[in-house]
């Protein structure tokens, strides 16, 4: 008898081991390809999201976390460690959309098992990055921003899809390139070769994203760009913001009008500030 997919996520879900929980994630997208997983479109626990974590990171809010220079070993590490944290709960994230959405299909769930097993992956890179530094994952504060928003949508396919992958992991979009910057100040170029790994990667993410959510505006006779903006505003929700990978989001699926709107969006704040 063919185990249950939604167990198997659940298992890997609840898995407080970075180590392990990378390895189930793998091992789950493996054992679908293979066809040894049954997927039943239950979800097989109530209520909130439960994801397994480590007892470290502390967690902290977001502008409690330090900022600290790269040109130190201290700074240097913690930045590094920030984008490792991203990456673990990116595997949360898309282990939670496979267990809690997994009636939406086969399709949907080889897409996000992918994306899981993506994450894992470079989750794994950035932690081998770290140890080459002489740290570990969980040596440094980080904040919990972008599981709450799991959290928050966990009842509404439609928001999850808006603001998870394609508001908050489309934010690395843009961040990536500046970090990239920062570490060319250092010639890190061990770093610098696996966030072009995950660049690339990410696009592909929020691309999916994008593509079951405009599905989703589409079955609910939803203009998906305005219906983008109303959600943004209904969970008071950062708006994407300056500035933009314009290439990368146009590869994910945003179009030029909407690009448009967020730096009109940044503008008027802009204005209003300098008329104070």
């Amino acid at each position: 008898m063919k185990a249950e997919l939604e167990q198997a996520a659940l298992q890997a879900l609840l898995q407080t081991d970075p180590a392990e929980k990378c390895r189930l994630t793998c091992q789950l997208e493996t054992d679908w390809h293979a066809a040894g997983l049954t997927r039943t479109g239950k979800l097989p626990l109530t209520g909130l999201p439960i994801a397994g974590r480590p007892e470290k990171p502390e967690l902290v809010a977001p502008d409690a976390v330090p900022r600290r220079s790269v040109h130190t070993p201290h700074g240097h590490a913690a930045l590094i460690h920030a984008v490792a944290h991203i990456e673990f709960n990116a595997i949360n994230l898309a282990l939670d959309c496979v267990l809690r959405f997994s009636a939406r299909g086969d399709a949907f769930v080889t897409q996000w098992l992918s994306v899981a097993a993506e994450e894992a992956h470079h989750f794994g890179l950035l932690s081998e990055r770290l140890s080459g530094l002489g740290h570990a994952y969980g040596d440094f504060p980080a904040h919990n921003g972008l599981w709450e928003m799991a959290v928050k949508t966990h009842d509404d396919f439609l928001a999850r899809m808006a603001l998870v992958p394609r508001l908050l992991e489309a934010r690395g979009l843009d961040a990536t390139p500046l970090i990239q910057a920062r570490l060319r100040e250092i010639r890190d170029e061990l770093t610098l070769d696996i966030l072009d790994i995950i660049l690339r990667d990410e696009i592909g993410h929020v691309a999916i994203g994008d593509q079951w959510f405009r599905a989703e505006c589409a079955a609910r006779g939803l203009q998906a760009e305005d219906e983008y903006a109303r959600l943004v505003e209904v969970f008071d929700a950062p708006v994407p913001r300056p500035p933009l990978n314009v290439a990368a989001r146009l590869q994910a699926g945003f179009s030029p009008g909407e690009l448009a709107r967020f730096e009109a969006h940044h503008s008027r704040l802009a204005q209003r500030k300098t008329a104070r």
